[in-house]
């Protein structure tokens, strides 16, 4: 089965402005495809807004999501929410940082 890849024309410094990549099956095996954009959709997601199931952005959100603000089941960043969620303000199940809510909150002390 063919993945699928969408590239918008416009760009931002080299980086197109949309990027829509979803990998292939190929003999049995998934080959996951990475979106590289301003907006990134993809398996994996690398762009200002991140959406994939492994993302990174300044907005992430996927299962597995690293940003400044970032939601998903792992999800790591400044402001972030998921299941598992560690940063400076999170919200989750488990949850680390220095404000937080969760059923197992582990708040950080900065200092004194």
């Amino acid at each position: 089965m063919p993945g699928f890849e969408y590239r918008s024309s416009e760009s931002w410094r080299g980086i197109p402005l949309v990027h829509v990549a979803f990998g292939s099956r190929e003999g049995g095996r998934y080959h996951a495809a990475r979106a590289r954009g301003v907006i990134a959709v993809g398996d994996t997601a690398v762009g200002v807004v991140a959406v994939g199931v492994v993302a990174v952005g300044v907005i992430a959100v996927a299962p597995v999501a690293l940003g400044l603000v970032a939601v998903g089941v792992v999800a790591l960043g400044l402001v972030s929410a998921g299941v598992v969620a560690a940063g400076l303000i999170t919200a989750g199940v488990v949850a680390v940082g220095v404000r937080v809510v969760g059923v197992v909150a582990i708040r950080l002390g900065l200092g004194g």
